[in-house]
Parts: C-alpha cells; sequence; structure tokens
C-alpha cells in the first residue's frame, strides 16, 4: 500500500489517537489524515502529535478520503452517519462502535455497503491490541486489505465470517482489558492487607501478569498445563485455587462475560431501532 492514503476519522478519542498513530508509523501521512471532533483541545493535541488536519463539522473534505473511520460513541452514531452521508460515496466505512449493526449503518448510510465493523481494544493505545472485523457484502477484496492493514498498525487481527460474533468478541476482547486490570487491583489489595506497600504490591502484580502472558503466548502448550506445573498438590498455588473452586470464580468469570456478550446484543438492538 502506498503512503499517500488518505483517511479521515469521525471522533477524535484515545482509539482514534491510537490508530493515527499506528498509520503515521506505518501507512500513511498526518498530512493526509483527517479528524472531525467537537472536542477543540482533542483537535488541536491531534493537529501538534501528528500534523493532521481537523475540523469540528463534517463537511465536503470527507468525500476526498479514500477511507473514513466512525470512532464515535454508539449513541453518536446514527445523528453522525445523518450528516456523513452527504459526502459518502464509495469510500470504506470502518466503525468500531460497540453494538451498531452493519445493516443499521448500510440503512442510515443511504445504503452505502462498504463497511467493515472493527472491534478493537485498549492495548491497541501501545500498538498491542488485537482487533476482530467483520466484512459487509459490499466490501471489496481490496477494501478489505486496507482495513487490515489500518488495523494491523496498531495490533494484530482477526476476520469472522458471523457479524453476530462480534458480540462475543467484545465481552472477550473488547471489555477484556478491563478483567486483566480488575484482577490486578484484587492481586495489590491482597498484598497490602497481607503486610507488603501498595506500590510492591502493584508491581509484583503486574509483573506476574506479564510473565505468566508471555510464558502462554511462546508455550506450544496449552494453558490448562502450565496452570498444573504451577499447582502442586497440597501446596500453596493448590490452596489458593481450590479456595477460588470452591467460590465458582471460574463459573462466575463465564457468566460475567455472558453478560457483557448479552449487553453487547441489546445495544444492536436499542440503537438500531427505528
Amino acid at each position: 500500500m502506498n503512503n499517500q492514503l488518505h483517511i479521515s476519522f469521525i471522533g477524535g478519542g484515545n482509539m482514534a489517537a491510537a490508530l493515527i498513530s499506528g498509520l503515521i508509523s506505518k501507512v500513511t501521512e498526518g498530512a493526509n489524515l483527517h479528524v472531525v471532533d467537537l472536542n477543540l483541545g482533542a483537535l488541536q493535541n491531534l493537529q501538534q502529535r501528528f500534523g493532521v488536519s481537523s475540523a469540528t463539522e463534517i463537511d465536503a473534505t470527507i468525500g476526498r478520503s479514500e477511507v473514513i473511520v466512525l470512532a464515535v460513541k454508539p449513541q453518536q452514531m446514527r445523528e453522525v452517519v445523518a450528516t456523513l452521508r452527504l459526502h459518502v460515496t464509495n469510500q470504506l466505512v470502518l466503525s468500531i462502535a460497540a453494538g451498531i449493526r452493519s445493516i443499521d449503518l448500510v440503512r442510515w448510510l443511504g445504503g452505502h455497503e462498504a463497511i467493515v465493523r472493527c472491534m478493537p481494544n485498549t492495548p491497541a493505545l501501545i500498538g498491542q491490541g488485537i482487533t476482530c472485523m467483520f466484512a459487509s457484502a459490499g466490501v471489496t477484496t481490496q477494501q478489505r486489505e486496507t482495513a487490515d492493514v489500518i488495523l494491523r498498525t496498531v495490533g494484530s487481527t482477526v476476520w469472522l465470517n458471523d457479524e453476530r460474533n462480534i458480540d462475543v468478541v467484545t465481552a472477550i476482547s473488547g471489555s477484556g482489558p478491563a478483567y486483566v486490570f480488575y484482577f490486578i487491583e484484587a492481586m495489590q489489595q491482597a498484598a497490602q492487607e497481607l503486610g507488603l506497600t501498595a506500590q510492591q504490591g502493584i508491581e509484583l502484580a503486574k509483573a506476574t501478569f506479564s510473565g505468566a502472558v508471555q510464558l502462554a503466548i511462546q508455550s506450544v502448550e496449552p494453558v490448562s498445563l502450565l496452570r498444573e506445573r504451577v499447582t502442586s498438590k497440597g501446596g500453596t498455588t493448590h490452596a489458593a485455587l481450590t479456595s477460588m473452586e470452591a467460590s465458582s470464580v471460574k463459573a462466575l468469570i463465564i457468566t460475567a462475560i455472558k453478560a457483557a456478550a448479552k449487553r453487547g446484543r441489546e445495544l444492536g438492538d436499542e440503537f438500531g431501532r427505528d
């Protein structure tokens, strides 16, 4: 892909900033990127950091882009798309909003079908994200490749054949970083209650998660076996895991993730309702 790809972002928040940073380092130049946002402070920050052009309203500038990235909150999407519709011709539209279905975007855009739904996660902010994507029927092979290149600037990508699975992805990897942070918080609190300082607790928890994740990534063995190797019967790890099993911790985590997936489906119903 050449370095002259023109992309417009509707929304200039953290995820847009992460994508812009990745694109400039790997795909295109700041001068080829345009950002629309009501927040003047956010726009000024992006201009200073990356040299992008910006505006507080959607206008004809959008029409000169090959790709439009919808990076606004789900509840803002319908209103934004109603204005965007006036400037969409044959561009590829990428949506990173949870719950907003392709069929609704197509309807709001007056039948425009070149849409890819994307579900990135917050590690994209450091180039370590993972994004699952679904391409509508109107997306060409070249546009699909373009979408993949764009999202790979902030991590790895996975393509889905069934859009309904986006809600599952949202619950697993989209919301997943929060689950990890929650567990780290619990480890830090336990460390403090057992006599360590808050700083010692957070350092130990972060390093343990980071090391364990890297071990899981680099190992060809299933994580269940890695867990068993740390768990000597009658030992300290066994005592902890036995306590977790007695409290149904794994079952509760699975239930929580299913609740997140259910909420994703509900959002689609709510925001797509006429």
